[in-house]
């Protein structure tokens, strides 16, 4: 079972018991998350895909560590100027584990029957 969501405007592929990075998240290290922004969920046999969201389902995680990615260095240079400028950057992130994978069933709703009595008393 895997599913698709989204955390801080990036998007993710997740199975339980996965760690990924993620942009980083301002919980406490050992604290549990629960993340609602769905977008897809496959479990072999059938297929839950959102418009855009699914609201029906939820991925609990736990942050595992906090740190600092791999330095990029950016260059800049303008040939026969004498411009050249060297800069470094990190970006924090978070280290978090996939708990579980969880979706609710929710019961249909008899509005629409409640809606045609209604229609039909009038």
């Amino acid at each position: 079972m895997f599913a698709i969501i989204n955390i801080a405007g990036k998007q993710f592929r997740v199975e339980e018991g996965d760690q990924i990075k993620v942009p980083h998240l301002s919980t406490d290290v050992g604290k549990s998350l629960a993340f609602d922004k769905v977008l897809l969920i496959n479990d072999g046999k059938k297929v839950q895909l959102g418009s855009p969201l699914l609201s029906n389902a939820s991925i609990s995680a736990t942050v595992v560590e906090h740190g600092r990615g791999k330095k990029i260095r950016i260059f800049k240079k303008k040939r026969r100027k004498g411009y050249r400028r060297n800069n470094g950057h990190r970006q924090n992130y978070s280290l978090i584990k996939i708990d579980s994978i969880s979706t609710t069933s929710k019961k249909k709703s008899t509005k629409k029957t409640k809606e045609k009595t209604s229609k039909k008393e009038d």
